[in-house]
């Protein structure tokens, strides 16, 4: 039989199989580069000597000139298998282009039903066997879908007419259960295994880790991050918090191990994020790196990296499996980055620390109810990679209006502390909601045991408030509901916060009644679909919402008032004109050697060009997406807000060469040779962080290269 690579070249060329030669190819066939997600290639074409004869080769609007949604955050890492680009574009098609030329082969249309959150990271290859054609999995909404690679055709025989509905095994009625799956699944011999993302809010669905028969679409195991009774961590939830509770998922990808045949899941926090009144204890397996028996779904191993999380710092970023020679010896290490600007390098057997964790106290709640872990871990190596604290000296000076500002909000804050549980009063939270490192991850270079992480530096400002919630009136339980499921990302006063969500205000004018009700079921844009809460719940929203957009108030009860704590929501810390609050650099790209721990160097990622004009450095840009490292001596990334695609000397940080993009590439791009030609490709998405939407793929090789 021929191979699956020239029977895939054979059909995507349209070429009798007989035919056509195997060709030359160097592949980028993993999200993250490859199943240990290291982001390495071991190409080297394109290296420091000629970096700057970089050009442009090819670039592919995936969207073919349709109209983008505004919200679209479209963070594919593509994946090329054998001269072949699979993609994703802002609409949700999946697409194959020549790798070579951006020449489409095939692209699909997938129907959508409840899509929800648009920021889709990837997808994930199967070769195939001599029998089954190379399959291409994905997700869209709350389905995940099987599709033959070689022509874009969907395979009915996986699940149920060619997709699996996520929704469906998790303990909870289907129809209320609103859950995504932003970052690919990964593979295991013939397994997908799936984490997925959740609402954040009371009601979520569980987290539970799931595998999946490729060929099938057949369950074959589950691992449940909220524990039921008789598994390990059930005692450390309230008796039957498995039945009710959410959250504990991993949203942001898995890494495998192929040959010790194990899966290292990241998790996120407990639902609801910042409110563990409920949830008494230390709430495994929220926050915790949880190393899986691939095959059988068997916990081998957990490291808890945040108790009882009450600040949404979840383990943000696939865990990258490396490889580290120290003292002439090599030791086979999980390198973990974290919101909190951490490294968490842990032994890939045992699960321990490399470096000593310490267990330090942390401030108690000052919220009636909530009972805060006492102690939190705190890392003392690798260094971290984003600042720890912040003080009154830290406030951003770039001009006196601006720290005049920013101190005024300082004081009327609570005084930093690590992990200072959300109170009655403003607290900042440091780094803050986004990181420190989020879901791009880091990049590993094996020759020279460092590791490279991109990190925001911006802080936010963290609250819970004490609402009266009006018991006889059905307008004070709407206001009510608002407040738990749709303040934190909406506001208290429908004021949004910019720029991630928007104002609703003005709903009344915008909308009608029953448009609304359908985005709460349905989602829309960054909005999850808030299909768990029942009709009556949400009339009771859609009502307050166009009552507040009106001008009318919660009229009084005579069955009185009851006090409940909900989130406050996501303020950013921040100036007069959106920049944060805290000194720059607020974003940054940081080398780390992982076998002493220390950092080689760190440098500023990106900048504002207003602020540049007005005589500021680079401040360094929230960014998005992580970097690449090769064996040709180079640092590749994009991330910025400012739209760029840099690469930078990996061993000095020296920046050797930078692109405008034509929207920011919030993804992490990939390299990979096709007949001796090395090529780079970015997705310049936008849509995040009040950037433009794009939809182009653009691909970067050296002039005229001829191998």
């Amino acid at each position: 039989m021929r191979s699956s690579k020239a029977r895939l070249l054979a059909l995507l060329l349209g070429a009798a199989p007989a035919v056509v030669p195997a060709g030359d190819f160097e592949r980028w066939q993993h999200y993250g580069g490859d199943p240990g997600n290291t982001h390495y290639s071991s190409l080297s074409q394109i290296n420091r000597d000629n970096v700057a004869q970089l050009q442009p080769a090819w670039t592919y609007h995936s969207a073919g000139g349709k109209a983008l949604p505004a919200s679209s955050e479209l963070q594919v890492n593509p994946i090329v298998v054998d001269g072949v680009l699979f993609g994703r574009n802002p609409l949700y098609n999946v697409f194959a282009v020549d790798a070579a030329s951006g020449a489409v082969r095939w692209t699909y249309d997938p129907p959508l039903e409840h899509v929800g959150l648009s920021n889709m990271r990837g997808l994930t290859y199967w070769p195939g066997t001599d029998d089954q054609p190379p399959r291409i999995l994905f997700t869209t909404g709350h389905f995940l879908m099987a599709l033959d690679a070689t022509t874009g055709k969907m395979i009915d025989s996986f699940g149920n007419r060619g997709r699996v509905d996520l929704r469906e095994g998790l303990g909870r009625d289907p129809a209320l259960v609103s859950i995504n799956a932003p970052s690919p699944g990964v593979l295991f011999e013939d397994l997908i295994i799936m984490g997925s993302a959740v609402t954040e809010t009371a009601g979520a669905a569980p987290g539970d880790i799931r595998a999946y028969d490729v060929r099938s679409g057949a369950l074959a195991w589950t691992f449940h991050t909220i524990p039921h009774p008789g598994e390990t961590g059930h005692d450390t939830w309230p008796e039957d918090a498995w039945k009710t509770f959410g959250g504990a998922n991993a949203w942001a990808g898995m890494s495998v191990d192929e040959q010790r045949g194990v899966v290292y899941v990241p998790t996120g926090s407990p639902a609801p994020d910042f409110d563990g009144s409920g949830r008494s204890g230390a709430n495994l397996f929220g926050n915790s790196i949880i190393a899986l028996d691939a095959r059988s779904g068997e916990r081998l191993w957990h490291y808890q990296a945040v108790h009882h999380d009450l600040w949404d710092r979840d383990l943000s970023s696939a865990p990258t499996l490396v490889e580290v020679t120290r003292n002439g010896e090599k030791h086979q290490w999980l390198a973990q980055a974290s919101k909190q600007g951490v490294l968490y390098l842990l032994d890939r057997d045992s699960g321990k620390p490399v470096f000593p964790i310490r267990e330090v106290a942390v401030p108690a709640s000052t919220v009636p109810g909530e009972q805060a872990y006492t102690t939190q871990p705190q890392v003392t190596l690798p260094e971290p990679f984003s600042r720890q604290r912040m003080g009154v000296e830290d406030l951003s000076d770039i001009n006196p209006e601006v720290h005049s500002h920013v101190k005024a909000l300082w004081e009327k804050a609570e005084s930093f502390a690590y992990l200072r549980p959300p109170g009655l009063k403003p607290s900042v939270l440091f780094p803050g909601f986004y990181g420190g490192a989020n879901w791009g991850g880091g990049a590993f270079d094996p020759a020279t045991n460092t590791y490279y992480i991109n990190a925001m530096e911006a802080p936010h400002l963290v609250q819970m408030e004490a609402v009266e919630v009006n018991k006889g009136s059905e307008l004070g339980m709407g206001q009510f509901l608002f407040r738990q499921h749709c303040s934190g990302c909406h506001g208290v006063n429908l004021e949004g916060f910019y720029p991630y969500a928007p104002a609703l205000k003005d709903v009344a004018d915008r909308l009608d009644k029953r448009s609304a009700h359908r985005t709460v079921v349905e989602g829309k844009g960054r909005m999850m679909p808030f299909s768990h809460l029942n009709r009556h719940e949400r009339d009771a929203i859609v009502d307050y919402l166009f009552a507040f957009s009106r001008g009318e108030t919660v009229p009084e009860s005579d069955a009185g008032t009851e006090t409940r704590y909900v989130f406050a929501g996501y303020r950013d810390f921040v100036d007069q004109r959106f920049y944060p609050a805290v000194k720059p650099p607020w974003g940054t790209l940081t080398a780390i050697d992982l076998a002493s721990g220390q950092r080689r160097w760190q440098i500023t990622l990106g900048e504002y060009e207003q602020l540049t004009k007005e005589g500021i450095p680079p401040t360094g840009t929230r960014n998005y997406g992580g970097p690449v490292v090769t064996a040709g001596g180079l640092l590749i990334i994009a991330a910025s807000s400012d739209a760029k695609l840099r690469i930078f000397d990996k061993l000095s940080g020296e920046l050797l060469w930078s692109y405008p993009l034509p929207a920011a590439g919030y993804a992490t791009p990939a390299t990979y040779e096709i007949d001796g030609r090395q090529y780079i490709v970015i997705t310049c998405s936008g849509g995040k962080l009040g950037t433009p939407t794009g939809d182009a793929y653009m691909a970067f090789a050296l002039p005229g290269h001829n191998p």
